[in-house]
């Protein structure tokens, strides 16, 4: 890393990274990983959750939910591009394999309010508190970082300002029987 201004910090993933995920534009310094003609929500993928964002969107958008997936890159501080990005989507949702408290997901929420942009935050990312040991795909199932999982929560937080119908005009969400709320079956 050619950095020698300022402190940096390398993460590294317990397992593979998988192949790389093109970018299909740039805005600022955010690479854009998929931009749908009317999206509502953002995503903003934190390394290697963009595959995870990128199942996510490609899950809402089956139920009519247009989505832009973004990388941003490096997390702190927030690409001021984010702001007005953001400001043309009903959500944005931050999703990251780091505690969600005073992760990146709060430091985008703390942006977004300090630039006057009223939309709502969700944060996925690693609860506080002692994860079993497992393999990375088990954890982070455990924990609601799939994109079954983010689709689910992202489309139920959708709901809560809408009725509770896609708009391919079946259930936009269900709860699974371990109380999850997780996105239907396509086809029901």
């Amino acid at each position: 890393v050619a950095v020698d201004d300022a402190p940096t910090l390398l993460r590294f993933p317990k397992e593979s990274v998988g192949p790389a995920v093109p970018a299909v534009g740039r805005i600022g310094g955010l690479d854009v990983l998929h931009a749908a003609d009317r999206p509502e929500v953002l995503l903003v993928a934190v390394g290697v959750m963009a595959p995870v964002c990128l199942g996510a969107a490609e899950l809402l958008e089956a139920r009519g939910i247009g989505c832009t997936v973004v990388d941003p890159r490096w997390v702190k501080p927030v690409d001021p591009a984010l702001a007005p990005l953001a400001a043309g989507h009903r959500l944005v949702a931050v999703v990251e394999d780091n505690s969600r408290a005073a992760g990146v997901g709060s430091a985008v929420a703390l942006a977004l309010g300090d630039a006057e942009v009223d939309v709502p935050v969700r944060r996925f990312g690693i609860p506080e508190q002692f994860l079993a040991h497992a393999k990375r795909a088990e954890v982070l199932a455990d924990i609601g970082l799939t994109p079954v999982d983010v689709a689910g929560r992202i489309a139920a937080s959708l709901a809560l300002a809408e009725p509770a119908v896609d708009r391919a005009g079946g259930p936009a969400v269900e709860q699974s029987g371990d109380g999850r709320i997780v996105m239907p079956a396509q086809g029901e």
